[in-house]
């Protein structure tokens, strides 16, 4: 499957013609990284990486494609014949998809021509922007959940078809066990679930006979919708009764709410339930749920064991976009690689320039203490002390000197335009996020206010930071 290299701003496009009107292609190096978590948290996941190897070498232009550049009459036919045999050659080196990551770090680090590091710019932050948006988020609606199961059903309020399809596969990575959305289940080998709509219970002559119907035709999978009409009269009354006739052939049912009071009701029906003789039936929730009022309900005990979670979850809540970057750190001139910078009356957005690498630190108890970027020609081994320098303070600075472990956290996944690195399934991304999660500290993982997590700069990179920003000052 090819991808077409028109899934780009037009600005890119223009770009790289007037690069090669002046004969100009040299070597270049971008990092993408973001400057604040979303959410108001603590952490980040990054996501979608596994996107953007696979599409990298498989960009190209149609004939039609040419055709529509044509037609804009902004393109002329030398430019329009480059696009015609593009394909990347560059080389990429990233972090793991499933890593927790932060503020200021390089998430990939992208080595290749000047032309090809522009068309490639759009697609790549709308991949990794939007995925790591929707991870961030279902990884604080898992641990919210406290333990009890988060299924993603939010296929009907996504951005569209690609955003909801997306968005099933990130939701994942992120800790949810299930979706709703039945080709992301097909696409990506997704656990499937769903039970049953209002307008069921409604077509049917009556609430028990639409609960019956439904048992009858999926015994094993029986989640009965009991808030159509009177969730704590007919609706938990008629489920306890299909529940009983099921549990005489050894099966269980699940009851869901999707409205009220869901703290008062799921006590209550957790209460028949249980005097009906049943339980070990399940309750499901949903409504408009998000990671703050799951976390409250948890913390107050109520007695629900699965949390669908659909709006709130597919398109960021609160946040609706994340904040990825995609900045020129160095470039070719006179045949070697020299360092380049984004100098701005924001310090916060003052580019960190050199190629760079990201090196974490951990404690004896293998806890993640602090993030160190340095130069990739540093020497960074364990042993020695290291200080550490705030990215935009410098005067802000500390010596690290206990610590068991340090990790480089980039690494080569495509050189020349050919993958290079493992590839790894949905599945053991997401196990991969639960582990690294719980490789730092509860109090970086709070739901509010969590702890800031230190990510610095090692002192060659701050010395060269400064120098750059008074070169250009």
């Amino acid at each position: 499957m090819n991808y077409s290299g028109l899934l780009t701003d037009l600005y890119e496009l223009t770009m790289m013609q007037g690069y090669l009107l002046q004969n100009r292609n040299e070597n270049v190096v971008f990092d993408v990284f973001f400057r604040k978590h979303p959410f108001s948290g603590g952490y980040s996941i990054l996501t979608g990486i596994e996107d953007v190897l696979n599409l990298l070498p498989r960009l190209s232009f149609s004939e039609d494609d040419i055709a529509y550049l044509r037609s804009l009459n902004r393109f002329e036919d030398r430019f329009l014949d480059y696009l015609r045999n593009f394909k990347f050659t560059g080389d990429v080196y990233t972090m793991d998809e499933g890593d927790v990551i932060f503020p200021q770090e390089p998430l990939l680090r992208i080595h290749s021509t000047i032309m090809e590091a522009q068309l490639i710019e759009s697609i790549i932050l709308n991949t990794i922007n939007f995925q790591t948006l929707i991870a961030t988020k279902a990884a604080r609606v898992v641990h919210a959940a406290g333990g009890s199961g988060v299924l993603e059903f939010g296929l009907r309020r996504a951005q569209g078809v690609d955003g909801a399809l997306s968005a099933s596969r990130a939701a994942y990575i992120g800790g949810v066990i299930a979706t709703s959305n039945t080709l992301a289940g097909k696409l990506y080998n997704i656990p499937v679930t769903g039970s049953m709509a209002h307008s069921w219970v409604m077509a049917h002559d009556n609430e028990l006979q639409s609960f019956a119907k439904f048992a009858e035709l999926y015994p094993d999978a029986a989640i009965l919708l009991i808030d159509t009409f009177d969730t704590l009269g007919s609706g938990i009354e008629n489920a306890i009764k299909i529940g009983l006739d099921l549990k005489k052939k050894g099966k269980s049912i699940m009851v869901r709410l999707d409205s009220g009071d869901l703290f008062y009701l799921s006590n209550k029906i957790r209460e028949k339930l249980d005097n009906a003789g049943l339980q070990d039936a399940k309750i499901v929730v949903s409504n408009d749920l998000n990671e703050e009022i799951i976390h409250q309900m948890v913390t107050d005990g109520v007695p629900i064991d699965f949390w669908g979670v659909g709006t709130q979850l597919v398109t960021g809540g609160i946040d609706s976009a994340f904040g990825g970057v995609y900045k020129l750190c160095a470039k070719e001139n006179s045949g070697r690689m020299v360092p380049t910078i984004k100098v701005s009356n924001n310090a916060e957005k003052t580019s960190n320039p050199g190629v760079k690498q990201v090196y974490r630190f951990y404690d004896s108890d293998g806890y993640a203490i602090g993030d160190m970027i340095a130069l990739q020609s540093e020497k960074i081994r364990p042993g020695r002390p290291y200080k550490f320098y705030h990215p935009t303070y410098f005067h802000k600075k500390y010596i690290l000197n206990k610590y068991s472990r340090i990790e480089p956290l980039l690494k080569l996944q495509m050189e020349n335009g050919v993958r290079t690195g493992d590839s790894f399934t949905l599945q053991e991304i997401q196990q991969k996020v639960q582990k690294n999660l719980t490789n730092f500290d509860k109090t970086y993982k709070r739901i509010l206010n969590p702890h800031i997590y230190k990510i610095s700069l090692s002192e060659t990179l701050k010395k060269l930071k400064a120098q750059l920003i008074d070169e250009y000052k």
